[in-house]
């Protein structure tokens, strides 16, 4: 027993950054006893200018769903670099979806005005006989440059130097994924003959 618990809490970490890994498209945040995990389509790479789907799926301690119905819920979108007292670029209105193991949980219709960071901040309050404490998660996405920005922007294009960045960032998320992939492998394998 004694010898396994190395390779177990290595395993454990091996998990743990596989999960925490960017390329997996989802987010999680903790504020006091809810979680919020954060996808924005397609696959966490949203456009600028084009309408993406936002949804956040709102978990307290314990595992059980949060519904909208549930949460008095705001999402505010800033740009970044973001300053205590900034206005949101944008507020847009959310409504319940069921999706992936959710059911009802928040969502909304964002379209990014321009490329660039931005930050995800929503808030929530517990309604209709919900439990939860009060919480406030956020969450930061990159956009990337869309059709029409593209073609409306003068050469050179200082945005792109970011874009390429992002793209490289990108690979190297997915490389990262498959390096986890392959230790895990490695590693069950590496179990499965000291078991033997």
């Amino acid at each position: 027993m004694a010898r396994l618990g190395r390779p177990n809490k290595i395993w454990g970490i091996l998990l743990g950054l596989s999960f925490a890994t960017p390329a997996f498209a989802h987010t999680v945040k903790v504020s006091g006893d809810v979680a919020a995990t954060f996808h924005i389509e397609p696959n966490h790479n949203p456009k600028a200018g084009q309408p993406s789907q936002a949804w956040i799926a709102l978990t307290q301690r314990g595992g059980k769903v949060i519904p909208l119905t549930q949460c008095q819920c705001k999402l505010k979108v800033y740009l970044n670099p973001y300053k205590e007292g900034d206005h949101p670029t944008l507020e847009p209105a959310l409504k319940p979806i069921s999706t992936e193991r959710y059911q009802n949980i928040p969502s909304a219709d964002i379209t990014f005005p321009k490329s660039g960071e931005y930050r995800l901040e929503i808030t929530g309050t517990p309604q209709a006989g919900a439990t939860f404490q009060p919480f406030e998660l956020s969450d930061k996405v990159t956009v990337m440059a869309g059709p029409i920005e593209s073609k409306t922007i003068a050469q050179p294009n200082p945005s792109s130097q970011i874009d390429r960045g992002s793209r490289d960032f990108m690979g190297l998320k997915v490389a990262i994924a498959g390096i986890s992939l392959a230790a895990f492998a490695v590693l069950g394998f590496a179990l499965k003959r000291k078991q033997q």
